[in-house]
């Protein structure tokens, strides 16, 4: 079973910058597809960035230029470095983790909270 555990979220100013990282519990990012998804009050969760084992990133249309995914084999952790923060930017980020789908493998972090307003 795979944990995931998020952290770096907090309260920033619109046009500020925070660094969330996700700590997997062992190396996965060989197979896995990792990425972040958020989900704001009243709204669907949605997907904001994936990164593949190979580097190959996907962005949502609302971050592109302003968010970047990454990731540290070395440490079992993916990132995602988020500037120009807008309040519309304020949600709930979970990490994710997915497998190849022969094996129909999910696996989710609990979230941490970002809030942007001044």
């Amino acid at each position: 079973q795979v944990q995931l555990v998020e952290s770096g979220g907090g309260l920033v100013q619109p046009g500020g910058s925070l660094r969330l990282s996700c700590a997997a519990s062992e190396n996965i990012f060989s197979l896995y597809v990792m990425g972040w998804y958020r989900q704001a009050p009243g709204k669907q969760r949605e997907l904001v960035a994936n990164i593949t084992s190979g580097d190959s990133t996907n962005y949502a249309d609302s971050v592109k230029g302003r968010f970047t995914i990454s990731r540290d084999n070395a440490k079992n952790t993916v990132y995602l470095q988020m500037n120009s923060l807008k309040p519309e930017d304020t949600a709930v980020y979970y990490c994710n983790a997915r497998s190849p789908p022969i094996y129909g493998m999910d696996f989710w972090g609990k979230g941490t909270l970002v809030t942007v307003s001044s």
